[in-house]
């Protein structure tokens, strides 16, 4: 019989070999194929790091605070946003606005001047409003292909181009995207000095909304210098280039005033007003141009044809008139001698 000291002895012995094969089997999970040390290795993977992010702790000796933040959980729904969720609002908004442009287009047509062209001419803007007006929407046209390039540019150029040419022209993009919004900003500016007096709403913008804004044609709607519809795209445009105006700022001049999670704000406020904006826009260059005849001369030449401003701004005209008869009566009577 084996004796109780034997046993114990070949327990051990059989223990201590258990334990050089699995510490074996250990380091050579942290060898490369080649045998060499792998510096990847790590005894906890990526995703039950991240799991535990909201406890991760540590010291780091870096004197810039952001710097220090390793992991952050909310840039993961960050990134989901701008990747996914800002797409979405973006090609609802544009392309439900182009649909919809498009369906009133067949369903109407364009807005004829009902009593055709008189052939006489009024002045409508003059040559410093239509500078602000086309150094604005230059401006920002430039900025919403830029823009719209960051949000949809690798689903839609980046197939068709290629790594290397999208690279280089989004960089191109993104420094005309950033000089061009000074530009804009001047531009707006220059805009609502003008303008704003003659976009205070009305009691007439009441009626105007009532009798269907022109697009009725058996209804006139009586406006002002500009209509309620045209108030509302210079409040909106106001109230959103002010919001991308300010976003844009921030991230133009990263942490300056904000940190981590406030650059993440600015970005999906710039973002998310700025498709809206470019939605909002899209309407009001149909409505300028293949939507009504004659509106474009108004910011093309500055002169607009008696008839139209007569259909479609009937109470800015007859002050317009009065202005030009009370003009002609002071310069006939200085013209005349005194008795």
């Amino acid at each position: 019989m084996i004796s109780l000291s034997r046993l114990r002895s070949f327990i051990l012995i059989a223990f201590a070999i258990l334990m050089i094969i699995a510490l074996n089997s250990a380091l050579a999970q942290k060898l490369g194929p080649d045998g060499a040390p792998n510096p990847t290795a790590s005894t906890m993977t990526e995703q039950q790091l991240l799991q535990q992010s909201p406890r991760i702790e540590g010291d780091i000796a870096q004197p810039i605070e952001r710097a220090r933040v390793l992991i952050q959980p909310a840039g993961r729904a960050w990134d989901y946003f701008h990747q996914v969720t800002l797409r979405w609002i973006g090609a609802i908004a544009i392309l439900g606005m182009i649909a919809v442009i498009a369906a009133f287009h067949f369903a109407i047509g364009r807005l004829r001047i009902s009593a055709g062209r008189s052939g006489q001419k009024i002045l409508r803007f003059n040559s410093f409003e239509r500078f602000a007006h086309w150094l604005t929407a230059v401006s920002f046209v430039i900025l919403a292909l830029t823009g719209l390039n960051i949000t949809f540019g690798r689903i839609t150029l980046l197939p068709v181009m290629g790594p290397e040419a999208f690279s280089s022209a989004s960089q191109f993009a993104k420094y005309f995207h950033n000089y061009v919004s000074a530009s804009f900003v001047v531009g707006l500016v220059l805009l609502v000095a003008l303008w704003i007096k003659d976009n205070i709403p009305r009691k007439v913008d009441v009626d105007w909304v009532r009798q269907g804004g022109g697009f009725i044609k058996s209804k006139h709607a009586p406006a002002g210098r500009f209509n309620a519809g045209e108030k509302l795209v210079f409040w909106t445009a106001f109230g959103a280039g002010a919001a991308v105006t300010v976003s844009g700022a921030l991230l133009l001049f990263p942490f300056y005033v904000t940190n981590i999670a406030g650059m993440q704000l600015a970005l999906i406020v710039h973002s998310v007003i700025a498709v809206l904006f470019v939605a909002v826009i899209i309407a009001h260059i149909y409505i300028g141009t293949l939507g009504t005849e004659g509106a474009f001369e108004a910011m093309g030449t500055g002169e607009v044809d008696l008839n139209w401003a007569e259909e479609h701004h009937d109470l800015w005209l007859k002050d317009e008139l009065a202005k030009k008869r009370h003009a002609d009566q002071s310069r006939e009577t200085s013209a005349t001698p005194g008795e």
